[in-house]
């Protein structure tokens, strides 16, 4: 096709006059093997959860400039290169508390369901839907184009025991439809998985699950709540050593998306444990529960209005850390990686019959190409019974990218991408007008 020479001006003034976004040193998580590499450099998550308000306070921490620079202090006291976020608004900003992270050297691990916007583990079919996906790919557009954004989870603890496994097959396509929307919006590969419930039951089937199938269905990594240590306690006592052996050569990274039993009073023992090498082969490190202390008091700190005040767990959680170095090289991780088998049907504990996953949505899929659009936020209708549901199973690879996406991120390098400083807005009005004197006399 021939190229115009407008096109090509404007192409060049664009280029000539884009803001650059500004220079972090905060490279993009990837995954190799079962592990996290930062660079060149093993990753540990060394992280907490963080939903101040807890889940009867519905809101969003990340668009809360004036609490996220409040905690930030303690973020970096604590030592932390990582925190878990539940819900957040996908139509609110959040620039300021998402750079102010990165400046920490500090990544955001996302939830993208809300209480209204989520899989309903009874009944699953009718929740997924088309406005359900329309809501969590919104909420990928959002934070897609920081670097400091390590990972998506697609659900959390949606199978809570051996009759709910039968739901599994919907948190896997959700997950596989993610995945996919990143990849035809062209957007740098941010890691997809699911955080599971510690179920004796099928924990090591829900594992295997989420890594089986074709490249497309399998998820970048798995995450599992973990309270089994209680202290004082021990590696063999608590029983992972179990868990890393029966774990052993599983082919994604796994790290523990919630730990810190408090039945008794904790020193964290298990920190010490968890980034030695006697479980690093197998594990990426976790996140404390929790950072705010809410009605189930697992919190580190008290928060009232503006001012913080740090509890007894507060300290020991930093002395633990600060008390525990990585390992030095590569931990022992499995450089190779690797699918899992499906697991078998097997009644009571795992209710899921062969490998097919539900098919995206029909509604839904005009969104690969087109993009979300605008989400609902946290105050739309909700999505659980909004019809528009899959209606059939999906052929193999049909979670491949269809597309070149053609987003405006680069994404591939350590650059912090500032949403606000790079608006293609002013850009079109000047190139208009400087287009339209350069060319008007021709086109006359």
């Amino acid at each position: 096709m021939k190229t115009s020479a407008a096109v090509l001006s404007f192409a060049a003034l664009s280029a000539a006059t884009a803001l650059k976004p500004r220079a972090s040193s905060l490279p993009p998580v990837t995954v190799k093997g079962n592990a996290f590499f930062a660079g060149n450099d093993r990753f540990y998550i060394r992280g907490v959860d963080y939903q101040p308000g807890g889940s009867s306070d519905v809101a969003d921490p990340i668009a809360d400039t004036a609490g996220c620079k409040r905690d930030l202090q303690y973020f970096q006291q604590l030592g932390l290169n990582a925190i878990r976020v539940y819900t957040v608004d996908n139509t609110a900003n959040h620039d300021e508390c998402m750079n102010a992270l990165a400046d920490a050297g500090i990544y955001l691990i996302l939830d993208v369901n809300t209480p209204k916007y989520s899989l309903n583990r009874a009944d699953p079919n009718p929740s997924y839907n088309t406005d359900y996906l329309q809501s969590i790919f919104a909420t990928i557009d959002k934070f897609q184009a920081y670097s400091n954004t390590l990972a998506f989870f697609s659900g959390n603890e949606v199978v809570n025991d051996p009759p709910s496994s039968a739901s599994a097959p919907y948190v896997k396509a959700v997950t596989r439809d993610i995945r996919q929307y990143i990849r035809n919006r062209g957007y740098r590969t941010i890691p997809v998985g699911y955080s599971a419930a510690d179920v004796a039951e099928n924990r090591l089937e829900m594992a295997e699950y989420m890594n089986c199938g074709g490249d497309d269905e399998r998820s970048d990594f798995f995450a599992f709540n973990d309270y089994s240590w209680c202290d004082p306690s021990s590696f063999t006592v608590s029983g992972w050593d179990q868990k890393v052996k029966n774990f052993t050569g599983y082919g994604l990274p796994i790290f523990l998306s919630e730990y810190g039993c408090n039945t008794n009073t904790r020193d964290f023992g298990e920190v010490k444990a968890l980034y030695n090498t006697e479980m690093t082969g197998v594990y990426s490190g976790g996140l404390v529960y929790e950072y705010s202390n809410e009605p189930s008091n697992y919190g580190l700190v008290e928060i009232s209005g503006s001012s913080v005040s740090t509890l007894d767990d507060f300290d020991a959680l930093k002395s633990a850390f600060s008390g525990t170095s990585n390992p030095t090289g590569d931990g022992g991780y499995n450089s190779t990686g690797g699918a899992s088998g499906c697991p078998s049907y097997s009644s009571p504990n795992w209710l899921v019959r062969g490998d097919s996953l539900p098919a995206i949505p029909d509604g839904a899929k005009k969104f690969m190409t087109a993009g979300a659009g605008t989400g609902p936020g946290l105050t739309g209708p909700g999505s659980q019974n909004a019809g528009g549901a899959s209606t059939g199973t999906a052929s193999a690879g049909s979670g491949q990218a269809s597309q070149t996406g053609s987003s405006s991120s680069t994404n591939a390098g350590s650059a912090m991408y500032r949403p606000t400083e790079s608006s293609f807005a002013p850009l079109v009005c000047a190139a208009v007008v400087v287009l339209s004197s350069l060319f008007g006399a021709t086109l006359l």
